[in-house]
């Protein structure tokens, strides 16, 4: 597994990542992996929401199916006029 050295960060954002870890119990190192999982997605990753968003966009072209007979909001106010 490769390792990755990260050189001059701004302290302001080492501290930030630090009390991030202590709050989640974890290492910096743990929690800094743990962002970068979360926020850098893999090929495969990827991959799969091109795969959701051809579905989705499949579903949104489809015409949506009848329901049957609706009625216009003047014939739904008379019919409950007449209950």
């Amino acid at each position: 597994m490769p390792t990755l050295y990260v050189e001059n960060v701004p302290d302001e954002l080492y501290e930030a990542l630090r009390k991030r870890a202590r709050k989640n119990r974890k290492s910096i190192a743990a929690e800094v992996l743990a962002l970068l999982e979360e926020n850098v997605p893999t090929p495969r990753e990827l991959a799969q929401r091109r795969e959701v968003f051809r579905r989705l966009d499949k579903i949104r072209s489809q015409e949506p199916k009848p329901t049957g007979p609706i009625q216009s909001s003047e014939e739904m106010l008379r019919e409950d006029r007449h209950r």
